[in-house]
């Protein structure tokens, strides 16, 4: 019976050719033999369904002479994947490049010069505790992190520097080795890392002792923190190779901030502007008073209330709010918004009762 090759890919006959590429990786990591729980029958017929399925010729031809495909030669000649005697350079053309990414993830590199880059440092996350004060000015803030920090004994570098480096006898100094490997299509070449020098291509002749060869040890890295006027609480502050310090030199990793800000006993804070509730006498809500007030920087100012201000709405002050965190000085302050509470005196004088008894029906 003749091999549906449609069907085999799982796409449908007018299926497109990403389509049908896309099937085919997905059936080949699946199955390929080299992998746990690989079948290589099936791989062999995935690879045969796709290279008749891949090539726009060979597609018209199996879709005309579909019968012709039983288990001998196709009409398109010897080497195909159907054939018994199956050859690495049957039949793959300029679909080479698909399997790329396929072997790469088994046997890793084809042979491009794949260095080793020492360990990065890892990214580090600490949280800070502000004054609302603090987050108005901007202030500098020093954090100690406990993390790996470079060694000093041999300034970060894993070996002492006036012994120096010899070239590696197992890579001959290329700091990679190459390996060959038998698999179902054939001897392949492998390119890896030298294990003996790390990919250095050297070997230092005196190790530091301190840090065993890594160039860095466990200790407090303090970090100083600028932070701009402005912050506001949950945002994050980035400092980049704040973090931990990489191995041998290599790039040292990030240190994130979390900043929060602590509650406020008299502003309440909201984005760019800040609230506060302000308690006023009789006299100064009616008869047009000074009101003296304090801003979060500290600067006093006066307020007046206007004739038909609904005590119940806040006060807006325009300017008096927080600074905008990373646009600069120029970009102004948010508002300050005051809500009037109107204070009852808890006794009156006799001659207070009779004012106030006069102008009941006034006020």
């Amino acid at each position: 019976m003749a091999k549906d090759y449609y069907k085999i890919l799982g796409v449908s006959k007018d299926a497109s050719d990403e389509d049908i590429k896309k099937a085919y990786r997905r059936l080949a990591h699946q199955h390929h033999p080299d992998k746990a729980g690989g079948n290589e029958a099936k791989f062999k017929e995935i690879n045969e369904a796709y290279q008749i399925l891949s090539n726009r010729d060979k597609r018209a031809q199996y879709d005309r002479f579909g019968q012709a495909f039983q288990g001998g030669t196709p009409p398109w000649g010897q080497g195909g994947f159907g054939g018994e005697g199956m050859r690495w350079d049957a039949g793959f053309g300029d679909d080479f490049s698909d399997f790329g990414d396929i072997f790469e993830s088994i046997f890793g590199s084809f042979g491009g010069r794949r260095r080793q880059t020492y360990t990065h440092g890892s990214d580090i996350e600490v949280a800070v505790e502000l004054t609302l004060e603090q987050s108005f000015r901007g202030t500098k803030y020093k954090v100690g992190v406990r993390t790996n920090i470079s060694c000093r004994a041999c300034q970060g570098l894993g070996y002492e520097k006036s012994k120096g480096l010899t070239a590696c006898t197992v890579c001959q100094g290329r700091g990679e080795i190459r390996e060959q490997k038998k698999t179902f299509f054939g001897n392949f070449s492998q390119v890896r890392v030298c294990p003996s020098c790390d990919g250095r291509g050297q070997i230092p002749n005196h190790p530091c002792g301190q840090c065993k060869g890594h160039g860095r040890v466990m200790g407090v890295h303090d970090v100083v923190i600028d932070i701009a006027s402005g912050v506001e609480d949950g945002q994050i502050i980035k400092v980049t190779g704040g973090g931990e310090v990489g191995e041998r030199g290599s790039a040292s990793g990030d240190l994130y901030v979390v900043v929060k800000i602590k509650t406020h006993p008299i502003f309440e804070r909201r984005k760019h502007d800040l609230a506060m509730v302000k308690d006023i006498r009789l006299t100064e809500a009616f008869l047009g008073k000074k009101i003296e007030l304090e801003d979060l920087s500290g600067e006093k100012f006066h307020v007046k209330i206007p004739n038909g201000f609904n005590l119940r709405e806040p006060f807006k002050v325009s300017g008096r709010g927080m600074p905008r965190f990373g646009l600069g000085s120029g970009s102004g302050r948010g508002d300050l918004f005051v809500t009037f509470n109107l204070k009852v005196p808890h006794t009156l004088s006799a001659h207070a009762k009779k004012l106030l008894e006069g102008l009941d029906g006034e006020l």
